[in-house]
């Protein structure tokens, strides 16, 4: 195994070190967690067999298969920059309708304490 492999291998292994300690501290909700451990999980596994990538290009039928995990990769992301953007689309509609609740017990006890 080549020091490149090693070190892909090593880095997975910090990332999902790195990942348990934010999901145990709560500064990463456990769910996230999941999805960037599974990347870790992907990155050890390419580390320790590399040509593994080889075999899915070969079985996709790309003529390059690293370009196929720079797709993947891609693709990966754009999947999870959507699921944030429908996340915060979501936290803004309930602050909106939160701020609109307000609005309305505010007023409704400014309308009782004038009678």
């Amino acid at each position: 195994m080549t020091d490149y492999y090693i070190v892909a291998a090593a880095l997975g292994l910090g990332l999902a070190a790195v990942i348990l300690f934010l999901v145990r501290r709560d500064h990463l909700y456990l769910r996230d967690g999941l999805f960037w451990i599974a990347i870790a999980m992907g990155s050890i596994i390419l580390g320790v067999w590399p040509s593994l990538v080889d075999v899915l290009g070969v079985a996709v039928g790309v003529a390059y298969p690293p370009a196929l995990l720079f797709l993947i990769a891609i693709l990966v992301l754009v999947v999870r920059a959507l699921k944030s953007d429908i996340a915060v689309t979501q936290i803004k509609r309930e602050l909106r309708r939160l701020n609109q609740r307000m609005a309305l017990y505010e007023a409704e006890g400014a309308r009782k304490r004038e009678t």
